[in-house]
């Protein structure tokens, strides 16, 4: 009987943002035959158009900011004018330059992540690909209306990873001049002399902060009560303080009916008949995911009432061998949460060990000045009896190294189960919160009480000493 080689296990992957990116490398690194199908560039928009660029941008903000509160630390900025008398220099950003910038950081970021594909083993196709059943892909290629079908890629299991899209509004048809989707902001060229943004949500909130950090006077319109709705109560009530202490108008419990251009600047028009003129205006009223067209409801892929695939824990789909991760699926549209999926579906599909995710030890960030990041069960959840937990909160004005550093506003707050003191959630709100949130973050993956959290060492003085002063504070008697 003639030897009968086993068959490579192929993959394919439609999308090349992190979802799209890890599912590839994940499954060469084991020795998969991989292609991956992307239209725009390897990162896809999270690298090109969303996070990476807004990220940087926001750094550039928080870079003004610092300069611009430096006098309370006692460093003064002052160059001789013509009478030799000091004169306070005036801080300015060049837009261009900044915008120039974050989309080069964000391409070389994208050639990276394609290289990184290129040497692990992957085929890279530059196309529109849509599902034709569940085991193929249909690939267009060319430009503009010339798109002809260029490959048919067959494969054991797909993963679907096209991100999503910035939603847009019947009254507000955005021009890419003066209103504008968080996609195309970053070919301005100067900062807006008034920025009106619509939606104080998570992208709302970031970039309203942003460009009031970079001189812009900025409308913020909330149709909630508070900014960052959903989020913890009082770390969004930190955050509107602080933007309207900076300048900022927060207009709350405001709808925008319609935004409208008007010569150089636009006219938004509110649910109540009020009106706010301003020099540009942001949409950002959430996004909608890009699975309509590309053959998933006729595959038999269950989709959600707003179009999102619906996906269990390891990223699999009603249809076996196919698996959607990222802002595409019904799961948490965070792009670390995207690599995660993307990882799990393949080792999945390969029978490799795999953990199922956990949303509840996902750790998010807001990245408004200063950030709110959060991990776990939250206040709200405790308060309605939904987890049984005990609440604490330490503000971060007496912590020593925010003393030194001149920071007045955020907090430390940490959730433990009632009985046993175990970590099942907390919110910080400070700077550079992304990496404050970690040690608590661990403390939720692995069970710690707030007794081992607390028994770790931290530098004093240190804002991380926050987090365990705290954890001692919950000491558990006995």
């Amino acid at each position: 009987m003639p030897y009968e080689f086993e068959r490579t296990q192929r993959i394919a992957v439609l999308g090349g943002g992190p979802g799209g990116y890890e599912a590839a490398l994940a499954g060469a690194q084991l020795g998969a035959e991989v292609t991956l199908v992307e239209r725009t560039g390897v990162g896809g928009s999270a690298v090109l158009t969303d996070v990476v660029p807004s990220k940087s941008l926001i750094a550039t903000a928080g870079a003004a900011t610092d300069v611009g509160e430096a006098a309370d630390l006692g460093v003064q900025f002052f160059t001789r004018g013509a009478s030799g008398h000091a004169v306070r220099p005036e801080v300015t950003v060049n837009l261009a330059a900044v915008n120039q910038r974050l989309l080069l950081l964000a391409r070389q970021q994208s050639e990276d992540m394609k290289s990184q594909l290129i040497k692990a083993g992957v085929r890279i196709v530059t196309g529109d690909g849509r599902l034709d059943g569940t085991n193929r892909l249909l690939v267009s290629t060319g430009k503009g209306g010339k798109r002809v079908d260029f490959d048919e890629i067959v494969a054991d299991t797909l993963v679907v990873a096209v991100g999503a899209s910035p939603r847009v509004l019947p009254t507000a048809k955005p021009d890419g001049e003066r209103i504008l989707t968080w996609t195309q902001l970053y070919a301005l060229d100067e900062v807006p002399e008034h920025m009106i943004v619509v939606g104080s949500g998570v992208t709302g909130a970031e970039f309203a902060s942003a460009y009031r950090a970079l001189g812009a006077q900025v409308t913020l319109i909330s149709s909630r009560d508070q900014v960052l709705p959903g989020e913890d109560a009082d770390a969004a009530r930190v955050i509107e303080n602080v933007f309207v202490r900076g300048g900022m108008t927060v207009l709350s419990k405001s709808r925008a009916e319609s935004v409208t251009r008007q010569g150089d600047g636009v006219l938004v028009t509110l649910a109540d008949g009020r009106t706010v003129e301003g020099s540009h205006c942001l949409l950002a009223v959430g996004s909608i995911p890009n699975t309509a067209g590309i053959g998933l409801e006729e595959a038999g892929v269950q989709l959600t009432d707003s179009g999102h695939i619906r996906v269990n824990r390891v990223a699999r789909t009603s249809m076996p061998m196919v698996y959607a991760a990222g802002d595409c699926s019904d799961f948490l549209p965070l792009a670390s949460v995207a690599s995660m999926q993307g990882r799990t579906a393949v080792y999945h599909a390969m029978g490799d060990a795999v953990t199922p995710t956990e949303l509840r030890n996902v750790t998010s960030n807001i990245f408004t000045h200063p950030e709110v990041a959060t991990v776990g069960w939250s206040q709200k959840q405790i308060e309605e009896g939904i987890a049984q937990g005990e609440i604490y909160k330490l503000p971060l004005a007496s912590n020593p190294r925010a003393k030194m550093e001149g920071i007045k506003d955020g907090f430390v707050k940490l959730f433990a189960r009632t009985g046993s003191g175990t970590v099942i959630g907390g919110v910080v709100v400070a700077p550079k919160a992304s990496d404050l949130i970690l040690p608590i973050a661990l403390a939720v993956e692995h069970r710690l009480t707030v007794d081992q959290l607390a028994r770790a060492f931290s530098v004093y003085p240190s804002l991380s000493g926050a987090v365990t002063d705290a954890a001692r504070a919950m000491h558990i008697v006995g």
